[in-house]
């Protein structure tokens, strides 16, 4: 056989030993809204480490701890590989066919909440490890990782941490925590993110909630004090109405058209996965529809929270009122400065009573298409799916990739086991196991061709 035929051998005959592993880590609650069972996860993530022969330590932040792993391979090249232990809320729990911290394996996919976001793939590159420790004694590079426990909440105290140990974190390349296949079972290379400033805007307008019908005529209503401040952030255009808010957009490079272009439409797949009956702006499809969705900037209300919900009718004048804002950001805009002219634009619309708490934030981060480790990346995926890796240069989500590609200048590229129904941050979170393994069988590829 030749070496990768062993390595791959290895992998599945082990199978069920890592996907035990996985299970033990998806059992651990591990969410970061609610600060619980972070530094037992983290403890596991550390042990998982040290079982491989690495260097492990558990770091601590003003948040959740950090754990940083090192183990030296043949050559000098030195692969990072970055991993988030903390998972969502698995709110609404009646939506769950089974317990959302109980995995369970049915019909080749494994349940569970954190299951596919994203601890089944520090276990599959584990796994992956394992396979070249148990037939070669070593690994071929240098391997370090970085698994944190904030990015489910912005990753607030990542970047600080970087920038203090910028010597311990020194690689040649990094590998992200996510990535996977598309709704054809192709598999995807995702270069960049866009960046997000996440503020909660609220108004509170009288000590306490009024009878309507004594306040509703002279008395100031929070609610619609929201409302209207929300209704001057954007137009009916789809236009951000904030001054100043595109100044430093960076329009998108001809070479970002052509690896759009590439990719197929997704106008018709979006319309059935959504139930969507169109798109707004006028897009029917094509590239102007992929163009639109990752290198324009966004204003999107996520939540909205004032008075009475429940049912049947209660008539109240509500006192308070709030509502979540995201803007997905592009290069190289900035949520500091998104920040600065939202509060600027607020208050010159007559609205310097909504407060604004800043939730949380990153700039947008790409790496080059035509970098070397992503032809490594790219190249070594084919023979494992059986179909060429394609590349997207950017996409609409947002992740804490900043400080890896600007301060530690790392290319950092995509590679996973997530797919179009893997439910992440919904009940029924789940994993394909086929393409569990694949992943691991990527992995190996990649370590052994980049330490060349």
């Amino acid at each position: 056989m030749s070496n990768y035929d062993k390595l791959d051998s290895y992998i599945d005959k082990n199978l069920d030993k890592s996907l035990e592993e996985l299970k033990r880590y998806v059992s651990q609650p591990s969410i970061s809204a609610q600060n619980l069972g972070l530094k037992e996860c983290a403890a596991i993530v550390k042990e998982m480490l040290e079982r491989r022969g690495f260097k492990a330590q558990v770091m601590a932040t003003d948040g959740a701890p950090v754990v940083f792993g090192e183990r030296k391979g043949k050559s000098d090249k030195t692969l990072l590989i970055y991993n988030h232990y903390d998972v969502q809320p698995p709110e609404p729990l009646e939506l769950w066919e089974s317990p959302p911290f109980e995995p369970q394996i049915r019909n080749g996919k494994m349940y569970g909440r954190g299951v596919s976001d994203d601890k089944s793939h520090l276990t599959s590159r584990l796994h992956a490890i394992d396979a070249i420790l148990k037939n070669e004694g070593d690994l071929p590079c240098n391997i370090k990782f970085i698994v944190e426990g904030e990015e489910e909440t912005s990753s607030v105290h990542l970047h600080g941490f970087i920038k203090e140990n910028l010597a311990l974190l020194k690689a040649d390349a990094c590998i992200w925590e996510f990535g996977g296949v598309d709704h054809r079972d192709k598999p995807m290379q995702y270069l960049g993110l866009r960046g997000i400033c996440y503020v909660e805007l609220s108004v509170t307008s009288l000590e306490t909630d009024v009878h309507s019908g004594l306040g509703g005529s002279i008395l100031p209503n929070a609610a619609w004090r929201l409302t209207w401040a929300l209704a001057s952030l954007k137009g009916v255009d789809e236009r951000i109405r904030i001054p100043g808010f595109y100044d430093d957009v960076v329009p998108p490079s001809a070479r970002d058209r052509e690896l759009m272009d590439a990719l197929p439409d997704v106008a018709d797949e979006y319309k059935t996965r959504y139930g969507a009956k169109g798109f707004i702006k006028g897009l029917t499809g094509g590239t102007d529809l992929k163009m639109e969705e990752v290198f324009v900037p966004t204003c999107t209300i996520c939540g909205l929270t004032s008075g009475y919900q429940g049912p049947g009718s209660k008539t109240v004048q509500p006192a308070f009122a709030s509502a979540k804002v995201d803007f997905r950001l592009v290069p190289n805009q900035k949520p500091e400065d998104i920040l600065k002219k939202l509060r600027a634009h607020l208050d010159a619309e007559g609205f310097s009573d909504v407060k604004i708490d800043f939730l949380g934030g990153e700039p947008a981060a790409r790496t080059n298409p035509d970098d070397p480790f992503v032809k490594i990346v790219v190249d070594t995926a084919e023979e494992i799916y059986d179909a060429k890796m394609e590349i997207v240069p950017m996409i609409g989500g947002s992740g804490p990739s900043y400080p890896f590609v600007h301060d530690l200048g790392l290319p950092v590229v995509t590679m996973g086991l997530g797919y179009p129904d893997t439910k992440a941050h919904a009940p029924n979170e789940n994993i394909r196991i086929d393409l569990y393994v694949q992943h691991a069988k990527h992995m190996v590829r990649v370590m052994k061709e980049f330490s060349k």
